[in-house]
């Protein structure tokens, strides 16, 4: 259990409280004690002076026996038991006076006062109203018994209370790994379940916004794929021409971008709709190569030997083929360099250094300083979104007049 967990400082607080009141339990049993002793040596203190000032004077009859029984006493005549008292008892107290002395004797569980006088005289008094302390403490246990059993009960309530803040817990986990399969709902009326159940509505209503968003890009990529395809088509049969050149490097740059929004779409941050194989680094490159139709001269690519890498094959191509571009068409000689080892895969272009930093390259829709026409701001955020969604990240810097951006293994 961490220190810094509700759970650590509610069972901190609880046992303080529960060594609290055994401290006071304790202190209340010694104080009880000195008050029972004390009681008890009253008692017997007066039975002592009234019993010395009645052997003084008068002799032992019944009229002194009835007067022993308002004091709670009574006298033993046993020869043979006194005997046994004497020899066997435990000895607690002695107190001696001008007129006499008094021992108080425990045996058998009882109490027994031996009364002495100046003139010889003794007799020993049995304690009718006598109690063992342990027969007093009871009340004192059984109250703090159920103060102790109260504070438990109050714990463990809390604790169950508490309980659906670990649920909430996991549900959350599993949403910030982008699992959108999740269920917070709970049935009872406290605070806690107020926000399990906004949780697990909000966590609905991001779902029909995804699917939403998931199905009107996907309507919008099948009702432009056709005509698209088809203008691409009729531009082909056209004579050949600068208005055909025009219209194919149109209709070229609309399936551009209808890939980048298909990349888009099928970008999950949690890595659930990515089909991830083992591929060599520089087949994928390749590819990247193949879909961008760069001039081979003005790509120079050094990969490690034999490198793999664990990627969806087709959208990492196309972060790879975004890079490309980007690298040829800002870069002052309009060629791109490409390093890959174990660390990362590096590309660099000869330019000037970019005016802000990466992350104002990679929001959607940004342009960078040339303002280019032929851009809408996206390559760079679906690089970054698919490099991300890879457990890598992307970096810049600039370096011996050279812009190298990075995509680095985590």
């Amino acid at each position: 259990m961490k220190k810094s967990s509700i759970f650590f400082s509610i069972t901190l607080i609880f046992f303080i409280a529960a060594v609290g009141v055994g401290v006071a339990y304790l202190y209340m049993v010694k104080y009880d004690k000195q008050k029972y002793t004390q009681e008890l040596n009253e008692r017997y203190s007066i039975v002592t002076r009234a019993t010395l000032y009645r052997l003084l004077s008068q002799p032992i009859n019944e009229e002194f026996e009835t007067e022993l029984k308002v004091y709670k006493v009574k006298l033993i005549k046993d020869g043979g038991y006194i005997k046994e008292v004497l020899q066997e008892g435990e000895v607690l107290q002695k107190v001696s006076s001008r007129i006499g002395s008094s021992s108080i004797y425990f045996h058998k569980k009882n109490n027994y006062l031996l009364i002495e006088s100046l003139n010889k005289k003794a007799i020993l008094l049995s304690d009718l109203a006598f109690r063992p302390y342990r027969q007093q403490i009871l009340y004192i246990k059984l109250i703090f018994s159920g103060i102790i059993a109260l504070l438990l009960i109050l714990y463990l309530w809390i604790l169950r209370k508490l309980r659906p803040i670990k649920k909430i817990k996991i549900e959350i986990d599993k949403f910030a790994a982008g699992d959108l399969d999740i269920n917070c709902e709970m049935e009872t009326n406290d605070e806690i379940a107020e926000v399990g159940n906004a949780f697990n509505h909000a966590v609905g209503e991001i779902k029909k916004l995804m699917n939403s968003r998931r199905l009107f890009l996907r309507n919008i990529m099948h009702e432009l794929k056709t005509p698209i395809t088809k203008g691409r088509i009729s531009a082909e049969m056209l004579e050949e021409g600068k208005q055909k050149q025009r219209l194919i490097s149109v209709f070229e740059r609309l399936e551009s971008m209808l890939n980048e929004f298909t990349a888009i779409e099928q970008i999950s941050v949690d890595g659930s709709h990515l089909q991830k194989r083992d591929y060599r680094v520089i087949d994928i490159i390749d590819e990247a190569i193949d879909i961008s139709m760069a001039d081979m001269k003005n790509i120079e690519a050094t990969v490690e030997n034999d490198l793999n890498i664990e990627v969806d094959f087709k959208l990492f191509s196309i972060a790879i083929k975004n890079m490309i571009d980007n690298a040829i068409k800002y870069s002052q000689d309009s060629r791109a360099h490409i390093f890959a080892d174990q660390n990362s895969i590096d590309f660099l272009s000869k330019g000037n250094k970019l005016p802000h930093a990466i992350s104002y390259y990679t929001e959607p829709f940004t342009q960078g300083e040339h303002n280019n026409s032929s851009s809408f701001g996206l390559g760079l955020y679906i690089v970054d979104s698919i490099v991300n969604a890879h457990n890598m990240k992307l970096s810049y810097e600039y370096k011996n007049g050279y812009n190298i951006f990075k995509f680095n293994r985590v």
